[in-house]
């Protein structure tokens, strides 16, 4: 497997060090190339972690490239997300907001337990990150959410300043510190309490997972993958 990994912060760092001599192309503003279209190297796969913007270039790339990708990159608008569904109509495409084992084995007892607790329980989602963090809440809150929403049709309550609906799921967001990430979701009872939480004590679960996902996805047709993909299917 040859790798172009574009986005060089801890993310980035944390990829190298794992998949060593197969990155054969790194893109970010302080390596050797700074835009995708200088890569002059062969490679099979793009790991990005840069920025939610990189999508635009991303989407020229391949019009004349195809390559496998894998985004790891948060905070995408609609028009993004709207981009990396058309690239994957060409291209083996896997995205997800969190490629930890650990929070993705997380969102799949989520589906389970809230068809059976939602008539019974209030629901609420609470995330921790370090004080550096641009997104609130996380992209893995949001997926979180969406879970639940698919399972509910339950709006959600980013702003916790008012009463809770029944049909509502309220979501808490924590910045301080070098916290890596903590997400808890709360099934709250009349008489009990359910917690299904996960913390990250080190950003290189994510890395793990993130090429334990790319050697997934060189083996795949053309489509749009998540983790659920990797793991469940």
């Amino acid at each position: 497997m040859k790798v172009c990994l574009v986005g060089y912060g801890k993310m980035g760092k944390a990829i190298h060090d794992i998949l060593k001599d197969e990155v054969v192309a790194i893109v970010s503003l302080d390596n050797k190339y700074q835009s995708i279209f200088d890569v002059k190297e062969d490679f099979d796969l793009i790991i990005d972690f840069s920025s939610h913007e990189f999508v635009y270039d991303l989407k020229k790339y391949l019009e004349k490239n195809q390559k496998c990708v894998l985004v790891g990159t948060t905070s995408h608008n609609e028009e993004e997300r709207n981009i990396i569904k058309e690239i994957s109509h060409n291209n083996p495409v896997l995205y997800s907001s969190n490629y930890s084992l650990g929070v993705n084995l997380m969102n799949y007892l989520i589906k389970i337990a809230t068809p059976i607790l939602k008539e019974n329980f209030d629901i609420e989602i609470v995330e921790a990150h370090h004080n550096k963090k641009k997104d609130a809440p996380s992209g893995t809150a949001l997926m979180l959410y969406n879970t639940i929403k698919e399972e509910t049709g339950y709006k959600d309550n980013y702003s916790n300043n008012k009463q809770r609906i029944k049909e509502e799921v309220g979501i808490s967001s924590i910045r301080g510190g070098n916290v890596c990430g903590t997400h808890e979701v709360l099934y709250l009872g009349e008489d009990e309490i359910l917690t299904i939480k996960h913390e990250a004590t080190s950003r290189n679960i994510f890395a793990k997972g993130a090429v334990l996902a790319s050697r997934w996805l060189i083996n795949q047709k053309n489509g749009l993958y998540d983790m659920n993909d990797v793991l469940f299917k």
